[in-house]
């Protein structure tokens, strides 16, 4: 729990799965309410963690994609389980 821990982290996670890879401005828009400093904390956290990737192009300005791994990947039905569970209870 505390590699995915926190207000954020999941739904980072879940954005990234449904989009694909995003940038870091799509990304934030995807998540209402979030300041820089928290999801910037939080992609690097995610990436050290292993969960993200964030890669890098060499253009004029640099473009910066993050998108989620393959150990991630087998996180997504835990994260879909724990949601259908909070749905069930507050229902």
């Amino acid at each position: 729990m505390g590699v995915i821990g926190g207000k954020w982290k999941p739904q980072i996670i879940c954005a990234l799965n449904s989009s694909g890879p995003l940038r870091y401005n799509a990304l934030k828009k995807r998540l209402d309410g979030v300041s820089n400093t928290v999801l910037a904390s939080a992609l690097r956290e995610l990436e050290s963690d292993g969960l993200i990737e964030r890669r890098e192009y060499l253009e004029v300005p640099v473009r910066v994609e993050y998108s989620t791994t393959q150990a991630c990947a087998k996180l997504i039905p835990i994260l879909a389980g724990l949601s259908d569970w909070a749905a069930g209870r507050m229902a």
